[in-house]
């Protein structure tokens, strides 16, 4: 199926960053409803104590004034030392507040990343197959890595210090507006400047921070798919090709990176150079002002003079520096709000539609037949089907009896994959799709584990919609044993009780005895308590196929899917297995998806198929005395390819 390429340099829609980042918000407030207030106010404190000096160099620069030309140190001191002590308390204060929310920072960003990791994993195991079909694994993989790790950037450093840095802003712009309206008029206009020039680079920063997002999880995804299947690689003698295709991403990735950073680093020396002029154009002009005479403008009510002009040019210094800091920390904004979408967009996935109602329960039988639910596990399953109509409730036996009647199927509209298929496995029956690759044979029986939701048709189980049917219980019922192994890091044990997580020890070993694993098994150096990693490395690939067998025999379902169970075992091992698989496969509905037509011919029907139509069905000796296509196939006229 084609990848889903959408999203790399997509264009943003307008308002989705500001979007984006009033989600965080309003998950932070949900997650913390107290803890992000009182961090809230610590910011505010410590911002607040860090304007105040300002003031305090104003009074003690009056009180100076006031007393050096009478002499009387005594009562200058009276009145200074105070304010000092007061100024010492405050900045006490305010490192204990400052400690305080950088504490609860910590608590918070790890805290949301923690449930953001959860929220988006159990989305992920929602999600329907279509995704991940159509999705690199890497680029989902980098949701993990690469766009929380930007998250918490941004929540343990950006938006604390943008928070910090604001409120100093407006604190200080407040007081040097209370002390003098002209100073402050220059101020305003040498911002106005600022902020232009911050517009200009700052949008393009933006851009491309997103692109650089975008860009991390198409490289991610990319050496993912190269590690999966590194050995066709070397096998293929595909190095340098390889290598030309991520020389390429790469080289993407570089691109969009530099020109973010290019803009990100430009902007804060700039910033710096235009407030470093803007302290030196407010020193003359204050300084004229104050020679000249120039009346003050103020809510202060006090004369221009060096009381005011001195801390009024450290409240500018104050003031840009922070404006400074605030345009800094809006490039980590932004790449995390780039990274929170593509967070979004997966969270915001449509999950896999289950409207069925029917489930399967443990049940007991009486001599005359009655069945009655059972909270104990019995081995015997019934579906309990509740009707709305009447109230009443059925229960019907779980007996395998699979129906396809007349199915289409498309995984992309306007391109059919299956037309027009009919199937009848009865109980215990033995069913075999045989056919060229993409015929459809792996398609049908990913309906009827309902992977995918068919266009046309009916699917019945035991005489029940399947569409009725609980999907987790229906697929509970199902068995599969697929030509792609997955194990998983853990014990041998562990791997094979996946099939099962309440089976005892006694049953799994029963189940890889069934299976033909348990020979193999007891030679591993630790047996059924070696570890197995990297998708079971550490075996044959013969042996991962066993023990996923075995796996498929400890939950011992009423029906079995085989797809290509044998393919990747050698001769010798078929024979093994295939003695294990007929144990298996005893009383059970079984559907068998095979290349190697000798493992099929004691199936009850065999149904061959071309481009989604079973053209052929029937026994083996039958299909052979009509000597159509399955005829050529086995005896060798045509070849499965």
């Amino acid at each position: 199926m084609p990848r889903n390429t959408k999203g790399y340099g997509a264009p943003r829609k307008p308002g989705e960053a500001a979007k984006s980042l009033g989600r965080i918000v309003k998950m932070l407030r949900g997650f913390y409803p107290k803890l992000l207030p009182v961090t809230l106010i610590c910011i505010l404190f410590s911002a607040a104590t860090s304007s105040i000096p300002a003031v305090f160099m104003q009074k003690v620069i009056t009180d100076i004034q006031t007393y050096a030309p009478t002499g009387d140190w005594e009562s200058a001191k009276a009145v200074i030392v105070p304010k000092v002590a007061f100024l010492i308390v405050l900045y006490v204060l305010a490192l204990i507040s400052m400690t305080l929310w950088q504490q609860l920072v910590a608590i918070m960003t790890q805290g949301f990343l923690n449930k953001m990791r959860c929220t988006l994993f159990d989305k992920m195991q929602n999600l329907p197959i279509r995704y991940f079909d159509t999705h690199q694994h890497g680029d989902i993989m980098s949701h993990y890595t690469n766009d929380i790790d930007a998250l918490r950037q941004m929540l343990s450093q950006a938006l604390p210090s943008l928070v910090q840095a604001g409120s100093v802003v407006v604190f200080v712009f407040c007081i040097m507006l209370f002390y003098s309206f002209w100073l402050t008029l220059i101020v305003v206009i040498g911002i106005v400047t600022m902020t232009a020039v911050s517009r200009k680079l700052g949008g393009g920063s933006a851009k491309y921070f997103i692109r650089q997002q975008q860009a991390v999880g198409k490289t991610e995804g990319f050496v993912q798919e190269m590690m999966t299947g590194q050995k066709v690689v070397q096998v293929f003698c595909h190095e340098q090709k390889s290598q030309k295709d991520f020389d390429e991403i790469n080289e993407q990735l570089c691109e969009d990176s530099y020109r973010a950073h290019a803009y990100a680093n430009a902007l804060a020396p700039i910033i710096m150079n235009l407030g470093n002029l803007l302290y030196v154009l407010l020193a003359t002009v204050g300084g004229a002002f104050v020679v000249i005479g120039v009346k003050n403008v103020s809510f202060s009510g006090l004369p221009l003079g060096v009381s005011i002009l001195v801390p009024f040019l450290n409240m500018a210094k104050q003031f840009t520096g922070n404006l400074n800091q605030v345009t800094q920390q809006l490039n980590a904004i932004v790449m995390a709000v780039a990274g929170a979408e593509r967070i979004f967009e997966l969270m915001d996935q449509e999950p896999e539609a289950d409207n069925g109602y029917v489930t399967m329960v443990n049940v007991t039988e009486a001599p005359d037949g009655t069945i009655t639910e059972s909270k104990e596990i019995t081995h015997k399953w019934a579906w309990k089907h509740p009707h709305t109509a009447d109230g009443s409730i059925t229960y019907t036996p779980l007996q395998g009896d699979v129906t396809l009647d007349c199915v289409d199927f498309a995984y992309e509209e306007g391109k059919p994959v299956l037309h027009d298929v009919t199937v009848f496995a009865k109980p215990g029956q033995k069913i075999a799709f045989v056919g060229a690759t993409g015929a459809g044979k792996t398609t049908i029986t990913n309906l009827i584990n309902r992977f995918y939701d068919i266009a046309d048709g009916k699917i019945r189980y035991d005489g029940i919609n399947i569409n009725k049917i609980k999907k987790s219980d229906l697929r509970r019922s199902l068995g599969i044993v697929l030509q792609e192994t997955n194990l998983f890091t853990g014990t041998v044990m562990d791997n094979i009780r996946y099939g099962r997580l309440n089976a005892s020890d006694e049953e799994c070993i029963a189940a890889a005895k069934l299976s033909g694993a348990d020979d193999f098994i007891t030679r591993l150096p630790e047996g059924y308590d070696t570890m197995l990693t990297g998708n079971g490395a550490n075996l044959s690939q013969g042996q991962r196929q066993l023990i996923a067998i075995a796996r498929a025999a400890v939950a011992d379902p009423p029906v079995m899917i085989l797809d290509e169970a044998t393919s990747s075992i050698d001769t010798r091992t078929e024979a093994i297995v295939q003695r294990g698989m007929d144990a298996l496969m005893k009383n059970r509905t079984v559907f068998v998806i095979a290349h190697r037509l000798s493992t099929v011919r004691n199936a009850d029907v065999i149904m061959v198929l071309d481009h989604g139509r079973i053209i052929e069905r029937g026994s083996h000796d039958a299909l052979l005395e009509k000597k159509g296509t399955y005829y050529q196939l086995y005896t060798g006229a045509f070849e499965l390819d």
